[in-house]
C-alpha cells in the first residue's frame, strides 16, 4: 500500500527553510497519528512515513481493505494536506510497459466510461508527456471496453505520474483538508461553548496549523459542560490529535448572580462578554499565549454589532481573533455539517442565565463603565482562580470522581454494548463482540433512546478512546440511570 500525499499549496511557495520546517512537521505529525494503527501490524507490514521536497510518501506492505481505510481517514482529516493518493509505484519501463501497467489498474474501471489520460511528468526522458497520453490512451480504448476517449469532462480521469525512473499509476486520489500542519504556528485559546460558531471558530484555527486549547465557562449547566467537553474533543480527536492541548473549565454562575443583581437588564450580554474576556485574557497570559478566539460573526446578536465589539475588546490587551466575522449562519451551519460537529452543536442543551429584554445595540463606553462600578470583581477573580484545567484527552476524569461508572474490558453475555460513536466513525471501524448483542445509537440520540432501555439488563456504552462514553455513561448514571457502564476492550498487543 502505497499512499503520496501532496502539500497544501501556501507551503510550497515558501522559503525553503520555512518549507522545510513546515514538511517535517507534517511528517512529524503524521507519524504520529499514525503509530496507534502501526503497532497493530507485525514488524515487516509497520507504517512508513518519509518526506521529500515536494511530497510525502506514506507505505506499507499490508493490504489489507480496512488498514487502507485508516490510513485514509488520517490522512483525509490532517491539516496541510491537499490531497492524497493512493498508487501503484513500479520502475520506469518503455511506452508499452506503462500501458500494461495502467491497464491492470484501470482497465475494469472503464467499461461504459469515457475516459482521459493526463500524465505529470518530472526529470529527463526520451519522450513527452503527450506522447504517453497519446499511447496509453489508445492501448486502453483498444483493449478495453470503454466507451471512448473524452478529453473534456470525461467520466473517468487515468492519472500518471513519472518522476525520474518512478512509473506511478493513480488508484484514487482524495481531497485533503488544506490549511498549514498543526504546530507550525503559536497556540491560541479559544472560548467554546458547544454551539455551531465556537466549534466551526475552533476548526478554522486547528486547520490554519494552530494548537487550539479550549476555555469553557460554565453558566450553570452540568449537562451542558458535558456536551461542550464531548464536542471539544471531537474536534481535537478528528483533526487536531497529533498535539496535546488542555480543557479550561471557568465556574460562571457567581459572575452572573452578580451580573444579574447589579447590572442594568439592557446592559447585561455587553457586561458578561467583557467579563469573559477578562477572564479568557488572564488565564491565556498565565497559558503563556497570545490570542483568544472566538464564534462572533458581525450582526448575529445583539452583543455582536461593530459599536459593541468595540466596546467589549476594549477590555484586553490580548489579540482577539474571529474567524468567522464575515459568514453568514447558514455557511457556518454548513461547515458544522462538513466537519462533524452539527449533530454536536444541535444537540447542546444551551444554557444562559443573563438574558436581557432589550439588549443595548450601541452601547456607550461610560455607561457600561458605570455599570461595572457596581460589580464586584472579586467574583470574577474567585472564579478565574478556581478554574479547572486538564488534557483534552483526560476530559472525563473529574466526572468520574462525583459520578462513578462500572467499566469493563470483559462483559457477560447477557449485556448490552451501545455503540455511540458518529455513524461516519462506525461504519469505518464496524465494533463486533463475539457473544454480545451490540446496538448502534449515536451519541446525539442517546437521550431519547435511554428510557427505553430494559431495567432488567445491563447496558455498556462503547467509543473508540472511551472518552464520550465515559461522559454520557456519567450524564446517564446522574440523571438515575443505575444499569448503564462503560465498555472499553483491552488494547490489541504490538506484535
Amino acid at each position: 500500500m502505497h499512499f503520496i500525499v501532496k502539500l497544501f499549496p501556501e507551503i510550497t511557495i515558501k522559503s525553503a527553510p520555512v518549507r522545510k520546517r513546515f514538511i517535517k512537521q507534517l511528517r512529524d505529525n503524521l507519524r504520529e497519528l499514525l503509530a496507534p494503527l502501526s503497532a497493530e501490524l507485525s514488524k515487516e507490514e509497520k507504517i512508513q512515513v518519509q518526506r521529500e521536497w515536494d511530497k510525502i510518501e506514506v507505505t506499507t506492505s499490508n493490504n489489507d481493505p480496512a488498514i487502507k481505510r485508516r490510513v485514509m481517514e488520517v490522512l483525509a482529516h490532517v491539516p496541510g494536506i491537499a490531497h492524497f493518493a493512493l498508487v501503484k509505484d513500479h520502475p520506469l519501463g518503455d511506452m508499452h510497459d506503462t500501458f500494461e501497467k495502467t491497464l491492470a489498474v484501470y482497465g475494469p474501471l472503464l467499461t461504459d466510461k469515457t475516459f482521459s489520460v493526463r500524465v505529470k511528468r518530472a526529470g529527463e526522458h526520451d519522450f513527452t508527456s503527450t506522447e504517453v497520453e497519446r499511447y496509453v490512451g489508445g492501448g486502453l480504448n483498444q483493449h478495453s471496453d470503454a466507451a471512448g476517449v473524452k478529453l473534456k469532462n470525461p467520466d473517468i480521469t487515468v492519472k500518471l505520474e513519472i518522476k525520474h525512473d518512478r512509473l506511478y499509476v493513480i488508484e484514487e486520489q482524495i481531497q485533503g483538508l488544506g490549511g498549514f500542519p498543526l504546530g507550525s504556528q503559536d497556540p491560541v485559546l479559544s472560548l467554546i461553548s458547544g454551539g455551531f460558531d465556537s466549534t466551526v471558530s475552533s476548526y478554522m484555527m486547528i486547520k490554519r496549523g494552530i494548537r487550539n486549547h479550549y476555555c469553557f465557562f460554565n453558566l450553570g449547566g452540568r449537562a451542558h459542560e458535558i456536551a461542550v467537553k464531548e464536542v471539544a474533543f471531537y474536534l481535537w480527536n478528528k483533526y487536531g490529535a497529533s498535539h496535546k492541548v488542555k480543557f479550561v473549565t471557568v465556574p460562571f454562575e457567581d459572575v452572573v448572580t452578580e451580573i444579574l443583581e447589579s447590572v442594568q437588564n439592557s446592559q447585561m450580554g455587553v457586561v458578561l462578554k467583557r467579563m469573559m474576556l477578562r477572564a479568557a485574557s488572564q488565564i491565556a497570559e498565565d497559558m503563556k499565549i497570545q490570542a483568544l478566539v472566538t464564534g462572533e460573526a458581525i450582526g448575529q446578536v445583539s452583543s455582536q454589532t461593530l459599536t459593541n465589539l468595540s466596546v467589549i475588546d476594549e477590555v484586553t490587551d490580548t489579540l482577539v481573533l474571529r474567524p468567522l466575522i464575515v459568514m453568514d449562519k447558514t455557511d457556518i451551519v454548513d461547515l458544522s455539517r462538513a466537519i462533524g460537529t452539527e449533530e454536536f452543536s444541535a444537540n447542546i442543551p444551551e444554557y444562559c442565565g443573563v438574558i436581557s429584554r432589550k439588549p443595548t445595540t450601541r452601547a456607550k463606553r461610560d455607561v457600561i463603565n458605570a455599570q461595572e462600578d457596581k460589580f464586584d470583581f472579586a467574583v470574577l477573580d474567585k472564579a478565574v482562580a478556581s478554574r479547572k484545567m486538564v488534557g483534552i484527552d483526560e476530559v472525563m476524569d473529574d466526572l468520574e470522581e462525583t459520578v462513578p461508572v462500572e467499566v469493563l474490558s470483559v462483559v457477560d453475555a447477557s449485556a448490552i454494548i451501545v455503540d455511540v460513536r458518529h455513524p461516519t466513525e462506525e461504519e469505518l471501524k464496524p465494533l463486533y463482540v463475539e457473544g454480545c448483542t451490540v446496538e448502534k445509537i449515536p451519541f446525539y440520540a442517546l437521550n431519547t433512546s435511554a428510557p427505553s432501555f430494559d431495567q432488567e439488563r445491563q447496558y455498556l456504552l462503547y467509543c473508540e478512546k472511551g472518552v464520550m462514553s465515559q461522559l454520557h455513561a456519567a450524564h446517564l448514571a446522574d440523571a438515575g440511570f443505575s444499569n448503564v457502564g462503560v465498555y472499553r476492550p483491552e488494547s490489541p498487543k504490538r506484535k
